[in-house]
Order: C-alpha cells, then sequence, then structure tokens
C-alpha cells in the first residue's frame, strides 16, 4: 500500500493527502531511527531518576570495591600475623633459654674465660667464643624486638581494615536505599519475577585505583557504532559483549540531553538484529534480550556496570533486578533493547 502511493505523482493528489503520506513516511524513519530507542529518557523524570540511580550507583560500586579491598587486605595481613605470631613464640623461647643460662651461671663470661685461660691461645678462643655469644644473644633479642612490633603493626592494620569496612558497608547502604527511592518515585522498584539469570563470566576485571575504587573517565575513545565517542569502559564492555556472541544492532553515544549516552557511558542493544523495532520483543528476540541481559550482570563486576535496564525491569548492584517505571512505549519500558550504564 505504501509503496504504491509512493508511485503516484504527487501533482495529483489532494494537499490532506500529501500531509498524510508525509507523516507515514517519518513514521517509518523513526522506527529505525537509533535516537528513538529511548524517548524521553533524557528529559523531564526520566532524567531525575537517571541522575539520581547514576550517582547512587557509581558511589555503591566504589564503595563495594573499597570493601572488597579492605576484606581482602585483612585476610593477607591475617595470614602475615599468624606467621609473626609463630615466629614471635620461637623468639621468645631462645631469648628465654639463654636468660635461664645466665640465671643458673652456665653463661659464659669474659672475666671466666680470661682467668680460665692456661695458654694465650686458648684464651683468645674463649674471648671469640664470647664474642660470638654475645652477638648471638644480642642479634636474637633485637629480632624478638623488631618482630615484636611487626606484630603490633599488623594487628593496627586489621584494626583499620575492618573499620574501613564498616564505614564501606554504611556508604552502601546509605547509596542502595538512595537508588531505590529514586526508582520508587518513578513507579518502578518493586519485587519482580521472572528475571533474566544463568549468565556466564567471560570477562577479566578491569583496571582500578589502589584502593579498589574505579577510575574517572571521559568520552575518549570513537564510539564503533556511531560517530560520537564512548569511554574506555564501555569500549570494553561492548567489544566483549560482541565477543561474547551479541552482535544485535547496538547504539551508543548520543548528543544532548542528560543521562549516560551523552556522556559516552552508556549503550543500547536491539534485541532485534538490525534495527530498534518500535514494538515489544518477542520469541527469539526476547531470548537474545534475556541471554544479553544475564551475561551484563554476570560480568558486572568485572566490566564497572552501574545498571542494566530490560523489558521493564533494572538490575542494580546493590539490590539486583527490581520493576522499572518507563513512560509505556516499548522503547521507554526497554522492551525493544537492553540499556547497559557503565561506571
Amino acid at each position: 500500500m505504501l509503496a504504491t502511493m509512493l508511485t503516484l505523482p504527487t501533482g495529483r493528489l489532494p494537499r490532506f493527502l500529501m500531509l498524510l503520506l508525509a507523516t507515514v513516511i517519518v513514521g517509518v524513519v523513526w522506527v529505525a531511527d537509533p535516537a528513538s530507542a529511548e524517548p524521553g529518557e533524557d528529559g523531564g523524570q526520566n532524567l531525575t531518576v537517571r541522575q539520581a540511580l547514576d550517582k547512587a550507583n557509581a558511589e555503591y560500586n566504589d564503595a563495594k570495591g573499597r570493601l572488597d579491598k579492605s576484606v581482602a587486605d585483612e585476610a593477607a595481613v591475617n595470614g602475615q600475623l599468624a606467621a609473626t605470631q609463630t615466629q614471635v613464640g620461637e623468639l621468645e623461647a631462645a631469648a628465654g633459654s639463654v636468660a635461664n643460662a645466665a640465671y643458673r651461671g652456665r653463661r659464659i663470661s669474659l672475666t671466666n674465660v680470661v682467668l680460665a685461660g692456661d695458654s694465650p691461645e686458648a684464651t683468645i678462643h674463649g674471648m671469640t667464643t664470647v664474642q660470638y655469644m654475645l652477638y648471638r644473644d644480642d642479634k636474637s633479642l633485637r629480632e624478638l624486638a623488631e618482630t615484636r612490633k611487626k606484630l603490633e603493626q599488623q594487628k593496627a592494620d586489621i584494626a583499620a581494615a575492618i573499620a574501613n569496612q564498616q564505614a564501606q558497608l554504611k556508604i552502601m547502604e546509605t547509596n542502595k536505599k538512595a537508588a531505590e527511592d529514586a526508582l520508587k518515585k518513578a513507579g518502578g522498584g518493586g519485587t519482580v519475577t521472572g528475571a533474566p539469570g544463568g549468565g556466564k563470566v567471560t570477562t577479566n576485571p578491569v583496571g582500578r585505583n589502589g584502593d579498589g575504587s574505579y577510575s574517572s573517565q571521559g568520552c575518549t575513545q570513537d564510539d564503533p557504532t556511531t560517530t560520537g565517542c564512548i569511554s574506555p569502559r564501555m569500549l570494553n564492555a561492548y567489544n566483549e559483549a560482541r565477543k561474547a556472541g551479541y552482535t544485535h544492532y547496538t547504539s551508543c553515544f548520543r548528543s544532548g540531553g542528560g543521562g549516560d549516552h551523552p556522556a559516552g557511558k552508556a549503550c543500547d542493544f536491539s534485541a532485534n538484529a538490525k534495527t530498534f523495532v518500535n514494538a515489544r520483543a518477542t520469541g527469539a528476540d526476547q531470548q537474545y534480550g534475556d541471554a544479553l541481559a544475564a551475561w551484563c550482570v554476570a560480568n558486572a563486576k568485572n566490566l564497572g556496570v552501574k545498571y542494566v535496564i530490560w523489558y521493564k525491569r533494572i538490575w542494580q548492584p546493590s539490590s539486583g533486578w527490581k520493576s522499572y517505571g518507563g513512560d509505556g512505549t516499548p522503547a521507554g519500558d526497554h522492551y525493544n533493547h537492553v540499556h547497559l550504564s557503565m561506571q
């Protein structure tokens, strides 16, 4: 029908039919337009929600990274502490033997050696023996003091690690609540069933700061899906998804508005292989979206994922899958694509 209309001479069409034809053509183009993936995302209430989610989840991820680093540090120090305590016990036993010998009068003294020497050679040999034993005893006592000092430092390190863990847990709890409050204000945040699961870990951890947090990244890499830019972590996630077999149509950078797309920290992975279809994904397309969303979640810690949105659900590192309040359209409710936002 549309093809037939396009072949008619436009000069013979009434004006209202020409306007109708133009509207239909624009509507067809809209379906394939990458910018139509999430209408309304970059403005209004959705923008406020996204900004709150971005902040809360980014801070949660950093706090979780610091917590994980602190737990690992505590475990390492505990191992060192056990070894040091054993060494202290051995040194204390050796020092006790020296003290016991001295108390019983069996410890060789320089005076005794000189008086008992019956020849110059015997005296020199005795003096050398005394010098060695004094050195040995002094070394044992110094080692004991140094090891005890090391032990105290290790105990202090563990106490600091535990204090840091408690602080990070409080930050994580605060940010979890902030993210959930933002979702509830937009009509989401409820318990969901049938969320994607079973994704496989196929990636290696990205680099982090020394304290376990993520470094700040800008839009510095060429976006392989548009003429724009994306961050290094987003590019890594895109490439890793491709390696894992998720090669359907994808669009990342989008200029203007707010959210993660203009910052180069988000990609929309279409459920359809060729384009964004303005309809709810079903059948094989829905299965593809389920598998991709599950893969994003399974690799979230390694990649630096802030959140994943798919099929009117949102996954966050702090609370898992929850309901998502969209705008009632297939794109706004994320029925036709998986949205991935990165740290």
